[in-house]
């Protein structure tokens, strides 16, 4: 009789993904329509999830600066609005944030381990993630080597997430990064999110935001469907976040319909869903502006940093 090699601990089989089955689902979700109360629930919900992020070579505490201020002032458009859930930068740049957010109750994240491609040794990506910690991140966003993935070495893979979550421990939340958009099939994001569950991860992630395509509903269902199975197995919620090229409110509405059909409303929360995203704030605020006025906004009305 042949003998499994476990490649990780705690590894399951990832099941096949009916990759038909997962585009007629998210065909049928997407075309949910959500008008007028729950709508605007829907929207100063998804606003409330956003990681508001600056990941550019042209970063700069001034504009880290502006971009959290935009964070606290959100609220300053329209009443009753709550505010982002965080605010994600590069590490030399997270104690900026954490000096103007403070006392606000918006999380600054950090991006780490050789992000955005990954490429770099153990200790090094160690290094990152401690400075990170360190300057006062609250949370790390971290990417995957998917170059070790797609050669079939999860063991390391799954090592290297567990050591960075062992850093972060119960205080700081770790948000493992696939990198959907380089791992070529369903069933590879199926077998990726269930190592990264099984590592620790906190929240999976679709993006960097620098690889194309980004965040899809497609890969956003599949992702789902292992923190519900990882759920089932173990009792133990994780989170979700998908990232780049959600860019339109009624995008956003679509991922909030997938969850709570998906996983229930339990994970309709900033706690369990994180939508990452740099501009989609100010399409939700015309979009709530449209459904108090009655007329939309000239984009100029809001701040583009």
């Amino acid at each position: 009789m042949q003998v499994v090699q476990q490649p990780y601990p705690n590894w399951h089989p990832s099941p096949p993904v009916d990759q038909v089955g997962v585009e007629e689902r998210v065909a049928r979700l997407a075309a949910r329509s959500i008008k007028k109360e729950s709508k605007v629930a829907a929207l100063k919900l998804a606003l409330s999830m956003i990681d508001l992020t600056t990941l550019e070579g042209s970063d700069s505490p001034g504009k880290v600066r502006q971009l959290c201020y935009k964070a606290k002032h959100l609220h300053d458009a329209l009443p009753d609005l709550p505010h982002v859930a965080a605010v994600c930068v590069y590490p030399t740049l997270v104690r900026v944030a954490r000096e103007e957010l403070a006392g606000s109750g918006i999380k600054v994240a950090a991006v780490a381990t050789a992000f955005p491609s990954g490429q770099a040794d153990r200790e090094t990506k160690i290094r990152d993630t401690r400075y990170a910690i360190d300057e006062g991140a609250e949370e790390i966003d971290m990417v995957i080597s998917r170059g070790a993935f797609l050669r079939g070495e999860y063991g390391y893979v799954y090592d290297e997430i567990a050591e960075i979550k062992s850093l972060c421990g119960d205080a700081v939340h770790l948000k493992v990064i696939l990198e959907t958009g380089e791992l070529g099939t369903l069933d590879r994001v199926r077998q990726a999110s269930d190592l990264a569950l099984a590592a620790g991860a906190d929240f999976i992630k679709t993006s960097t935001g620098k690889i194309q395509p980004a965040a899809t509903l497609p890969v956003t269902l599949v992702m789902l469907e292992a923190i519900r199975d990882f759920h089932l197995r173990t009792g133990q919620k994780r989170g979700m976040k998908p990232a780049g090229g959600i860019k339109t409110a009624k995008t956003a509405i679509q991922y909030l319909v997938m969850v709570n059909e998906t996983l229930g409303p339990e994970w309709l929360t900033p706690s369990l869903f994180r939508i990452g995203a740099s501009t989609l704030a100010n399409d939700i605020l015309m979009q709530l502006a449209k459904e108090t006025t009655g007329v939309y906004q000239c984009a100029d009305y809001f701040s583009q940093a």
